[in-house]
């Protein structure tokens, strides 16, 4: 399939130091939209034969360069050939609409990493698994249970973003008046965004920060929006999605089938992060008459609140080597 040409970033611009125990380098790659993702890739040095491998994204509205970054190079850092990719639309990934999301296609996103990794020369296509950051953690057990080369998948606090879209937060907004007013809403932007020419921007973080904001917008804050995570291309940072850039996410709901997925799955969330319901739902939901139970895990991390598990919160909170000795259970 064609390639866009798209402009990489060839200078270190994480928001994490660059590790001299692995090597790195930019790759692109097709999905089946067409559409062609950046990603940067992770190799043990001095590695040698086929690899396990490992696809990393999220969080929703985050860029590589931010902590799905920081996930891939330290398992990279493990022994595993990895990639910290920007999702369609959005980063130095391709796509003709900026900053917008589908449930179908950033699920597509991850299918297509698991094809780059299988075709690789360096990778095992028989050992390869995903991690989802946030709103990825939703869309890779998503992922998980459509594609069935993927071995092992590890949900990192996660969000099920067709759930809040619908629902609002906490379940706040679950009725048909509440969506009615959003579909509306989005509706009639619609139409200002076609005679402007152009889409709305959301807004991404909210700053200044009102004194009065609940607990997790000043967790996002903490980490968006100064130098612990900002970056320039983070739409979370920055501008945010459009504001109909998530509108199919309140009529598809994802995870329908988590409960088929035959691969493992180990969900991880902050015991007292504000999304921690979303995993342990997810994890109930997936086990209703799991066909495949004995695989799958749901880890609670003491006293973690949400971002502390973007990268670590400073107080190593990310359990890097339960992850680690996961993989290596299920990529063997």
């Amino acid at each position: 399939m064609k390639k866009e040409e798209l402009k990489l970033t060839q200078e270190w611009d994480k928001t994490f130091p660059k590790s001299d125990k692995v090597r790195h380098s930019k790759v692109t790659f097709v999905n089946r939209y067409g559409i062609t993702l950046a990603a940067d890739m992770y190799v043990p040095e001095n590695a040698e034969g086929k690899l396990p491998a490992i696809a990393v994204s999220g969080p929703f509205g985050a860029v590589k360069e931010q902590c799905s970054g920081l996930y891939a190079q330290t398992m990279a850092e493990r022994g595993y050939l990895t990639i910290a990719f920007d999702p369609s639309f959005t980063g130095e990934s391709g796509g003709n609409v900026r900053n917008t999301a589908s449930p179908d296609i950033n699920t597509e996103d991850f299918m297509a990493a698991v094809d780059f990794l299988s075709l690789l020369g360096s990778a095992d296509p028989a050992r390869i698994g995903i991690i989802g950051i946030c709103g990825w953690g939703g869309l890779a057990i998503n992922a998980a249970a459509l594609d069935t080369r993927v071995r092992a998948t590890v949900a990192v606090t996660m969000y099920d973003m067709t759930r809040v879209n619908a629902k609002g937060y906490f379940d706040g907004e679950d009725s048909e008046e509440a969506r009615y007013g959003k579909r509306a809403a989005m509706c009639a932007q619609r139409l200002e965004d076609l005679k402007n020419g152009e889409n709305k921007p959301g807004g991404g973080v909210v700053d200044p920060l009102p004194d009065d904001a609940p607990f997790f917008v000043k967790d996002y804050y903490d980490y968006y929006k100064t130098p612990r995570g900002y970056h320039p291309r983070s739409l979370n940072s920055n501008e945010g999605w459009n504001v109909t850039g998530c509108e199919s996410f309140v009529n598809q709901p994802i995870l329908q089938y988590s409960n088929e997925i035959r691969s493992a799955v180990l969900i991880i969330h902050g015991e007292k992060a504000h999304s921690c319901y979303f995993s342990r739902d997810a994890y109930a939901n997936m086990m209703k008459d799991c066909v495949n139970p004995d695989n799958k895990e749901l880890m609670i991390i003491p006293d973690a609140v949400h971002t502390d598990l973007y990268d670590g919160g400073g107080k190593g909170a990310i359990p890097f080597d339960k992850i680690d000795g996961f993989m290596k259970e299920y990529l063997r």
